[in-house]
């Protein structure tokens, strides 16, 4: 059975950018890895849907916040989740995580 699987990385910029936007406003943070939850379980259940932004990774846009979920899908159909990252902050810098290994 097909599963997720974060990078390291992903999985901290995840946990920080929550936290940052419970700060501005209560259960906003919450709501952003409620979000990310939700485009998690439709990478399972279609990950193809999403566009590739190149030749191995794919992006899901997260609803109702400005992030996407950048992924790959494994050889075993899992899926593995290299950035939770910012729509308009710093395209690309997760590029470098398929290189250095998960």
């Amino acid at each position: 059975m097909p599963r997720i699987t974060f990078h390291e990385e992903a999985e901290s910029e995840l946990n920080e950018a929550a936290l940052y936007y419970e700060d501005r406003a209560p259960d906003l943070g919450l709501a952003l890895l409620d979000e990310v939850e939700k485009a998690s379980q439709r990478l399972l259940d279609n990950p193809m849907a999403y566009r590739a932004v190149d030749e191995e990774i794919r992006q899901a846009p997260v609803a109702r916040l400005p992030y996407s979920v950048l992924y790959v899908i494994e050889p075993d159909k899992s899926i593995r989740i290299i950035a939770v990252a910012h729509q308009k902050r710093r395209p690309g810098y997760w590029r470098k995580r398929l290189r250095i290994g998960s």
